[in-house]
């Protein structure tokens, strides 16, 4: 908590059970000099008090660790309801859209995308899977991603992290989910081989510290793997215009995004991220993600299709917060995105987001 300059009041007198309580268990008293040094005054601790109540319940230790984490657990998922969509409880405020079963639907769609954008592979970094024992997927979402890196690479223990426990119960034995804000500090108790972090736009705050973090907590030799986008939407033949509503939604998300230092446009400036955090043999690939099947080539015309779908699904979740903080009301944000979508539809233009893909070497480890 920031220091308000005021002057804190003074400590309330001790009663003298209290000064017995909070004494240390043992201390020593210093003689001035030329003087006999007494015997050091020893004060021991004060006996804990059995609850003699708890000792006579019927009921199991267990059944009591049951109970106590199940209450524990209700805070992480008394999921806030705004706007008729469901939020993270979990350090509340800190991620601007839902994480309602709508919300994990577009975001395994999501994940359909990514996937295909990457010509059916789950990352690029060029990691031996043969040796890879510990991997970190950052924000893991639904855990699609988590699960399907657990299946590539059976030998590894894969942990997700997430600010809700939303993934599937049905993993891999050798996944598992944490709840976890990946900007707090982290704990792990070893480095990983290999963490990988997939689109976090829009949804931190300090990208330097959060790389940062990721070096120090992958071993020597380990590899990072950042894909992310640049959330502007636009064209190579100008038919995107500032009249279109669907651009002026599309700076307004950002906009919002600005004011509360949330980045929606990381992805071209993870490279130089993953350099300043100290990576070596940094590498970085762009994909065009059409908005809509209006490409020639097939892949690239299943995968606007797909952009198209998640994008109609998710418009309301993007927008909820985003417009309210910029002051429009329910009403207005609504007509507002009837708009967008018919535009969307209508193959008014031609417009794409892009997609980096950026991975780095920790420095040290075997040649």
């Amino acid at each position: 908590m920031a220091d308000t300059g005021s002057k804190s009041p003074a400590p309330p007198k001790s009663t003298p059970a209290e000064t017995e309580a909070a004494a240390p268990a043992e201390t020593e008293t210093v003689a001035p000099a030329g003087t006999e040094t007494p015997a050091p005054t020893r004060t021991e601790a004060a006996p804990l008090e059995i609850d003699q109540d708890a000792q006579d319940d019927d009921s199991t230790l267990d059944g009591q660790v049951s109970a106590f984490t199940a209450s524990l657990s209700s805070s992480v998922v008394d999921y806030p309801i705004e706007h008729g969509r469901q939020y993270h409880a979990y350090r509340k405020g800190s991620y601007l859209f839902p994480n309602d079963e709508r919300e994990l639907n577009r975001l395994d769609l999501m994940h359909d995308l990514l996937f295909t954008t990457l010509g059916g592979k789950l990352y690029l970094a060029p990691i031996n899977e043969e040796s890879i024992q510990n991997v970190l997927d950052v924000g893991t979402g639904t855990g699609a991603l988590a699960i399907d890196i657990g299946d590539a690479i059976p030998s590894a223990q894969v942990i997700g992290c997430d600010l809700s426990p939303t993934q599937s119960q049905w993993t891999p034995p050798n996944v598992k989910f944490e709840v976890d804000d990946v900007e707090s500090e982290w704990t792990y108790p070893f480095k990983f081989d290999f963490i990988i972090s997939r689109y976090m736009a829009a949804s931190i705050s300090d990208w330097p510290k959060l790389v940062g973090r990721i070096y120090d907590n992958l071993a020597p030799g380990g590899w990072v793997e950042l894909q992310d986008f640049d959330l502007e939407y636009i064209t190579d033949d100008g038919s995107l215009t500032e009249d279109h509503d669907f651009r002026k939604w599309n700076k307004l998300f950002l906009d919002a995004l600005a004011t509360v230092n949330r980045d929606g446009r990381p992805g071209h400036k993870l490279c130089g991220y993953a350099e300043a955090a100290g990576f070596v043999n940094v590498q970085e690939q762009k994909f065009k993600i059409p908005m809509g099947p209006w490409a020639k080539h097939p892949d690239m015309k299943k995968t606007g299709m797909i952009n198209l779908v998640q994008m109609l699904d998710g418009l309301e979740a993007f927008s909820l917060k985003t417009l309210d903080m910029l002051g429009y009301t329910r009403d207005e944000t609504e007509v507002f995105l009837a708009n967008v979508r018919k535009e969307m539809k209508g193959k008014l233009f031609h417009s794409y987001a892009t997609y980096y893909v950026v991975y780095g070497q920790k420095p040290g480890g075997k040649a």
